[in-house]
Order: C-alpha cells, then structure tokens, then sequence
C-alpha cells in the first residue's frame, strides 16, 4: 500500500491510500479519486517528504510508543496566525469507522430536526438571512454557484457531511 499526498484543482490537500502507483493512475484517469471537501475529481500528487528512518535506540519524547495510533504532524503554522489547517484521514486509517459513525449520526440528527427545502435551498436561505421568512434550519441542495453567491453575501451555510456511500 502506498500513501500519497494529494491537491485538487481548488488546492484542497489530502492523502488517499492505493495498492500502488499504477492503481492510483487507474482510479484517476478513470474520475474515481475525488477530492473530499469539493467533491472535484481533478486531483494530483502533492509534493511530499521523503520518509527517513529513526535509530531504534534514540529516546525522544516526541516519538509515538509503537501500540500509539500513528499520527501524522501537520507542518508547523506561521505563529500570526490561528488557523488551524483542515486535516483528513485516509481511508485505512483505524479511526476511519468510528468518525463515519460519528459523522452519520450528525447528519441524522441535522436532518431530523431542520426542513427539508430540496432545490430551493439557495432562495430559501437567503430569505431566512434577510429576514422575509421565519429563522429556523433548513437543508436542501445548492449549485456551486448558488453556493459561492450565498457565501459571497455574508449567508451562514454549511455543507452536510457526506459519507462514501453517497458517492457511489
């Protein structure tokens, strides 16, 4: 299995795990490898770090026990700033059930108690925002465009986490 650190058109970055290079090349040339913020399936490897082995007997405090979770550090922030980059795990990661158990009881309870709008989710959160209709939650689906303008105008939305059986 090799991992690999990937961009998408928008410089979203992530990492995917493929049984080789050649099966990478074969699930991007056929759209399969899809970016999981923007869905786009215009993706490409990411520069990467070589990985460098560590002598067995150093004693660094910063080094993970071997029955720790592998974790990978993110590269360090400029200190004037407080984001936080957005982080990922790929799919063989062994917390990967437990966030998508998660992740489907969110969207469950979303959806119980917010109205369903379908295609007039745009029109229908701008109204709420300019106060022409009740304040309450709403769900529904948005173009891109809808999307980038209800953004553009100060509307609060977020997008429902998806899970990868929606994308099949």
């Amino acid at each position: 299995m090799i991992q690999y650190s990937l961009v998408c058109e928008n410089n979203h970055t992530f990492e995917a795990w493929f049984k080789s290079s050649i099966a990478f090349d074969e699930q991007k040339n056929l759209g399969i490898v899809t970016c999981p913020i923007c869905a786009v399936s215009q993706v490409s490897k990411a520069m990467m770090a070589p990985s460098v082995g560590v002598k067995s007997n150093r004693q660094d405090d910063s080094l993970q026990s071997e029955d720790a979770p592998l974790i990978t550090k993110e590269p360090a922030l400029e200190k004037t700033t407080n984001e936080k980059p957005d982080q990922f795990l790929s799919s063989g990661h062994p917390d990967q059930a437990k966030l998508q158990a998660i992740i489907r009881k969110l969207r469950k309870k979303i959806t119980s108690e917010a109205d369903y709008v379908g295609d007039k989710f745009a029109v229908e959160a701008r109204k709420i925002h300019e106060h022409e209709s009740e304040a309450r939650s709403i769900y529904g689906e948005a173009t891109r465009d809808e999307t980038a303008s209800l953004i553009e105008d100060g509307v609060d939305i977020l997008p429902l986490p998806t899970l990868p059986e929606e994308q099949n």
